[in-house]
């Protein structure tokens, strides 16, 4: 089901210096009943988003003053736009830019041209994540984290650990089955699911990120298979 018009519909914020995509973006966005602001590069954005509070970014990644690399970082440094779905729109299909996008914070990835259909049925797949009540609710004390599924929040030792929803929901993916090995493919199907298209080296970069915010020791990787959340 996709969002009406309405003080509840999804805000997207579309971030790209090339007017005929926004052009193309806004008119497919809007029909679908999302409220659309827009900016033309990332230092405009900037401005933009305290203001609108988008749900979901589209950001393209070569843009003058500010590139979207560097846009991303910058709105994942503050607290509001922690959670916010940041999706990469970028005619670099190349492995590193993907890569890059990730480690900056994105939550996907989208190569142009970009197919308007196939977009509005990535964006409902993220709406529909958002609204769907059956998600399991509940707190995992384990190995000296405790994990609120609910709050999405991370405490180690009565301290908060801000993660972004992905670095998040794989971290609590892998502490809800320890010593349970899930190979690459199986986290991405789980975490970014079957709407998202992204590299096998994604989940390597996410689990990176982790380690770097709550500790080496917790993920462990399990050479030619996958990961393993540690509870010893």
């Amino acid at each position: 089901m996709h969002p009406t018009p309405s003080s509840n519909a999804y805000k997207i914020l579309v971030v790209d210096d090339d007017p005929d995509i926004v052009e193309l973006l806004e008119y497919n966005l809007r029909k679908e009943g999302y409220l659309v602001a827009s900016a033309p590069d990332g230092r405009k954005a900037l401005e933009i988003a305290p203001q609108f509070g988008p749900d979901i970014v589209l950001l393209d990644v070569m843009m003058p003053h500010l590139d979207g690399i560097d846009t991303c970082r910058q709105l994942r440094a503050m607290s509001r736009f922690k959670e916010t779905y940041i999706i990469f729109l970028t005619a670099r299909a190349e492995e590193f830019s993907e890569v890059a996008a990730f480690d900056a914070g994105a939550d996907d990835f989208i190569a142009k041209p970009i197919k308007p259909r196939a977009l509005m049925s990535r964006l409902a797949a993220y709406v529909r994540r958002d609204h769907d009540t059956s998600a399991v609710s509940e707190t995992i004390e384990i190995n000296g984290l405790t994990i609120d599924r609910t709050g999405f929040a991370v405490f180690q030792e009565g301290r908060k650990i801000s993660l972004p929803k992905k670095e998040f929901e794989l971290l609590a993916f892998l502490a809800a089955s320890p010593h349970k090995v899930f190979g690459r493919e199986e986290l991405l199907q789980n975490i970014w699911g079957n709407d998202v298209f992204v590299l096998a080296r994604t989940v390597d970069v996410h689990v990176r990120k982790v380690r770097e915010k709550v500790g080496d020791h917790h993920i462990q990787t399990i050479k030619g298979v996958g990961y393993k959340f540690n509870a010893d």
